[in-house]
Formats: C-alpha cells, sequence, structure tokens
C-alpha cells in the first residue's frame, strides 16, 4: 500500500491524476491497486533529498531499502515520469536534480555504482556492511562513495537519464555547467581507456584503470587478475569489472552493457549536434558509439548448437564466450528495450528462446508460481519479476504478455509491491520487499501492455 500523503517524499498531482487516468483503463481491480502502489513508488519513498533550486536543482534517489544511490537504478526509477514532466516543472526539476547528481557522483568518482548523499543534504551516510576487506585503484572515500564496484552501465545511465530530460523537456542549460560538461568528457575518456587490450604491442601489462580485489568467499565478490579481471584483446568494446547484479565479470566484455553504452553515446551525439555545443565530445562520442557497436556484433555473437547465431552474455576477444542471461538490465533479454536491435532481429529471437530455456540458459528457473531468469546474485531457483517484466516489455505476443503480468500479480506476497527475487515454489521467499527500480519498470510494462493490447488487464 501507498503512504499517506504527508509521509510521502515527493508529492505532485500531475502522477495523481494518471494513476486516476490509467486506472479507468484497467478492469481487474487487483492490478489497479497494484498499479496504483508501483507507479508512484519511487516517488512515494525514494527521494531522500531534493533541493528544488530553480538554477540548479539537486535529487538524491534512495535505491529503496538500501540507503544510496546507485547511477542504474535511479535513473530507471525515474523512467516511467518522463512523458511527463513538460507539464509539471516541479517534475522536471526533480529529473534535473537527478541529472546533476549523477554528474557530481561521476565526477568525483567515475569508477563508483552506488554513491552517499552529498554531505550538503545533512543525511547520514549509510554504512555499507560488505565493503570491508577491500583493495580498490583508484582508492575511493566510503563517506561519498557506498559501493566502488565499476559497473559500466552506469556511464550508459547517466547519458540516458540526461538525454531523456533534454528530448521531453528541451531544456539544455544543464549541458553549460561545469559538473555536467566535466562529468560528460570524464566519462568519454574513460570509456576510450576502457577499450584498451590487456597487452601492448610488446606483450607488457598496459596500465590498468581500475583494480577490485575483495577477500570473501564468494567469487562475485572480487575480481579475477589481481583486480583488473580476465586478460582481453581489442575489439572495440569497452571493459568493465562488475555486471549490473554488483556481481564480478567473468569475461570483462558484457554484451548487453556494451549494446546499451553504444546507444547512450548516440543519443548524447545527436543532442549534443542537435543544440550545437561540445561538437569535438559529439564527434567523439560518435565515434565511440559505432566503435563499440561493431564490437558487439563481431564479437559479442557465437553458434550455438541448437538455436544458431546468438548474443553472447560475455566475451573477451580471444573467442572465449558466457552463454547465459542475468535478471538484471541491461540484459540480452532487452536488446530491443535499450534499442539496440529490434524484436524481430534474428539473432535476437535465437537468442531470446535460448535464454527463456530452462534447458539452455542455467539461470532460468522455473516452479508452480513463477517461471523466468534469476541471477547468481541471488543463487539457485529464485526468478527476479523484473526478469517477468523485461519479457513482457519485449515481447509481441499477446498471450506471453498477459502470462507475464499474471505471474507479476500472483508473486508480490501480499504486499501490493515488487521484490528483488522470488522462490519458484515459495513465493513468501522473496529478498528485498521493497526494490524501486523493479516497480517502476513494471509500471512501465502496464503502460505499454494497454498501449499495444487495450483491455489486456
Amino acid at each position: 500500500m501507498r503512504p499517506p500523503p504527508e509521509c510521502r517524499t515527493f508529492n505532485t498531482p500531475t502522477i495523481e491524476q494518471a494513476i486516476i487516468d490509467i486506472n479507468s483503463l484497467i478492469s481487474d481491480p487487483d492490478w489497479r491497486q497494484l498499479f496504483s502502489n508501483v507507479f508512484p513508488n519511487t516517488l512515494d519513498t525514494t527521494v531522500a533529498w531534493h533541493n528544488s533550486n530553480s538554477s540548479e536543482p539537486y535529487t538524491f534517489l534512495v535505491t529503496g531499502d538500501i540507503t544510496a544511490q546507485w547511477i542504474r537504478d535511479s535513473t530507471n526509477q525515474m523512467l516511467p515520469y518522463i512523458p511527463y514532466i513538460s507539464a509539471d516543472d516541479d517534475l522536471a526539476k526533480l529529473v534535473l536534480g537527478l541529472v546533476n547528481m549523477q554528474a557530481e557522483e561521476l565526477l568525483g568518482y567515475p569508477y563508483g555504482n552506488a554513491f552517499q548523499p552529498p554531505p550538503r543534504s545533512g543525511l547520514t551516510p549509510a554504512e555499507n556492511g560488505i565493503a570491508v576487506d577491500l583493495s580498490v585503484d583508484p582508492p575511493f572515500d566510503n563517506s561519498t562513495v557506498f559501493e566502488a564496484k565499476f559497473e559500466l552501465d552506469s556511464f550508459a545511465s547517466f547519458f540516458q537519464i540526461s538525454t531523456a530530460y533534454w528530448r521531453a523537456t528541451g531544456d539544455y542549460q544543464f549541458m553549460y555547467s561545469k559538473s555536467w560538461s566535466n562529468a560528460m568528457a570524464t566519462v568519454l575518456t574513460t570509456i576510450r581507456r576502457l577499450q584498451e587490450p590487456t597487452y601492448n604491442s610488446k606483450h607488457q601489462l598496459n596500465r590498468h584503470l581500475v583494480q577490485y580485489t575483495r577477500l570473501t568467499d564468494s567469487p562475485t565478490e572480487t575480481q579475477f587478475g589481481n583486480g583488473i579481471g580476465n586478460p582481453v584483446r581489442y575489439t572495440g568494446m569497452a571493459k568493465t569489472l562488475f555486471r549490473p547484479s554488483d556481481d564480478a565479470t567473468i569475461f570483462p566484455f558484457l554484451i548487453p552493457a556494451n549494446a546499451y553504452l553504444s546507444v547512450e553515446l548516440s543519443n548524447l551525439s545527436y543532442m549534443l549536434t542537435s543544440i550545437g555545443v561540445y561538437s569535438e565530445q559529439a564527434d567523439f562520442a560518435k565515434k565511440l558509439a559505432a566503435e563499440i557497436r561493431q564490437g558487439v556484433l563481431q564479437h559479442g555473437t557465437t553458434v550455438h548448437p541448437k538455436y544458431g547465431r546468438v548474443f553472447a552474455y560475455e566475451t573477451d576477444g580471444y573467442g572465449s564466450t558466457l552463454v547465459m542471461d542475468d535478471a538484471n538490465g541491461p540484459a540480452l533479454l532487452s536488446l530491443p528495450y535499450l534499442g539496440f536491435v529490434s524484436t524481430s532481429d534474428s539473432t535476437y529471437q535465437n537468442t531470446r528462446r535460448m535464454i527463456l530455456s530452462p534447458d539452455d540458459n542455467p539461470w532460468y528457473f522455473t516452479g508452480m508460481y513463477i517461471h523466468g531468469i534469476g541471477s547468481p546474485h541471488t543463487g539457485f531457483l529464485k526468478v527476479w519479476p523484473m526478469a517477468v517484466a523485461m519479457r513482457g516489455l519485449t515481447s509481441t505476443n499477446k498471450t506471453e504478455v498477459m502470462e507475464c503480468l499474471d505471474q507479476l500479480k500472483a508473486t508480490t506476497s501480499g504486499l501490493g509491491l515488487m521484490h528483488e527475487s522470488v522462490n519458484v515454489n515459495k513465493p513468501a521467499e522473496y529478498t528485498r520487499s521493497w526494490f524501486a527500480w523493479c516497480n517502476s519498470l513494471v509500471s512501465q510494462l502496464v503502460f505499454d501492455a494497454l498501449n499495444r493490447f487495450p483491455g489486456i488487464i
């Protein structure tokens, strides 16, 4: 259920009216209530700090029951509200505040995936119980950086929220701030460095850009190669140490993250070119986007004996590939949602059939209550509702979309909100009762399903 208005962290009549409007299109009373809960959840509960200064607002969004701001999560939490910001100045300032906040965070430490509230917010930094026994280079300050697992999709998420805000409002003044322009330039330069192979032409180690090791009994919580990752050859793609699940990569070229980054670099270049600013960076972003896309298409696929040409999940440029998919986005399942390929793309369709098969995706689980893609992050026999939502968002089949909606409705354990993961046979066994990103994604599925299949719920 929603908190009462006086307890909500951000109120806007625009979204209240949107809830009424969408619910008028829904005949299923359970889905009316569920949509009323999940759609405003980010606004209701996660705006931990918002400085609505008209010239340069800032917004700090917690991810839910973890009181830190992930770059990727916060972007995705805001996406359902983008269509409404052109008609709501307060909501637009909230989104612009997130753009400014992410720029400040990435400029301060570009390799962080999650950040603490800024000191001027007056909020107390959260303690990260697993950010111990670490060796990280460059070093970070835990009072400002919550977690220092470098995840490539953070860069794409920063570009996405920036360009989405601009497209919706036409406002480009934020691009002239030193924080945003310097963060944008820093990220572009960092991406170029991340394309470098492990060894130089003399077969000596190139200087690493980022390094992360942790004393742990969990292999997903540290990295190979003394923290720099397994070796790679040049492919045009950019390396990453961690996946969007916050688990370590096995092969550093994570295909979904590179696909996502390629799309958002293109969008960044388009925005800068359209406004006529930072022409050098616009050209650089366009070039990086093309190189990364070519790298994905040339090195990021493999021939599966059953499905034919498919996208790999990870690769290294030497010919090694990891064939699987993870529930967390960006994922292979989400490639059309990200804008990298169409849903009819033959390689994607082959990949989709593979990763939605319990026989061929090692992280696909099926049980009495739910079936779908899980993650090494939460272990065996646990499906992530966000993967079920993404299946619906990328399906062209009404029956399949309805099946996804039914599963999502049946696995909230009576709490009326989405969880991180759910046991396929015991839905009362779940992780994270408050996971705002998934709530936002499910609300996007509702919008999409009603638009494509009126009366589906």
